[in-house]
């Protein structure tokens, strides 16, 4: 199965599966633009390919990502003002490092007014 993007002024506003049938060429091989053109004819709009492992556009898209055609990559809204772009992965990244003692039993949250983190305490 294919997902595919549809982008509007290139903010994401839907994601489909597609088929394997309706994307493969006629040597079987994955066509992108075959899948495009499925998803165009069916649905009308801007549509691009996406992947769960970001091996393609680097990230997975998501209702409400951008679409960043000179990084080719599909980026989450950003979450704070502090926060700054990660050019290679194309994700937003805090600008103090999460702790190194985080884990599933120790958690924090990022406090924008103070731009560190807050241990979570219940």
């Amino acid at each position: 199965m294919a997902h595919f993007a549809k982008l509007e002024n290139n903010i994401v506003t839907q994601v489909i599966v597609v088929s394997n049938q309706d994307i493969l060429d006629e040597n079987g091989q994955e066509n992108e633009q075959k899948g495009i053109d499925f998803c165009s004819n069916l649905l009308g709009g801007t549509w691009l390919q996406t992947s769960y492992n970001g091996k393609i556009r680097k990230n997975y898209a998501g209702i409400g990502y951008t679409y960043d055609e000179g990084r080719d990559a599909f980026i989450a809204p950003k979450p704070f003002n502090s926060w700054v772009l990660d050019e290679n992965k194309a994700q937003w990244k805090a600008p103090v490092d999460m702790p190194s003692d985080a884990s599933m039993d120790k958690r924090y949250t990022w406090n924008e007014a103070k731009t560190s983190w807050d241990a979570v305490t219940e």
